[in-house]
């Protein structure tokens, strides 16, 4: 997927792909919900996002209609971190954060 926003274009073909998460459905599931982190190579972070009908993904598609969609969200580092905390993407954040952790 490609978008352009704020005059850059976010590329997810271009793009390292960092870490991937989805929450276990098939993708023909109306619940099913996908995010993937990006780096560009310029360094800059973003989220591809993908949903069914039934995610905070829907959109209206006719009179009480819904469809899944897809949608690239920039981000922060810090964001793009709290997203690998979040997310179970311990790998990842070893390789692009280890100068911002610490031994608990």
């Amino acid at each position: 997927m490609k978008k352009v926003i704020d005059g850059k274009m976010y590329n997810t073909e271009t793009a390292e792909l960092v870490h991937e998460w989805d929450n276990g459905r098939f993708t023909s599931d109306f619940r099913y919900r996908r995010k993937v982190l990006y780096r560009t190579k310029k360094g800059k972070w973003f989220i591809h996002h993908n949903g069914g009908a039934m995610t905070d993904m829907a959109v209206s598609c006719g009179s009480n209609s819904f469809s899944g969609s897809e949608d690239i969200e920039p981000i922060s580092e810090k964001n793009a971190l709290r997203f690998l905390e979040s997310h179970d993407g311990i790998k990842a954040i070893e390789k692009y954060f280890a100068d911002q952790i610490e031994e608990a």
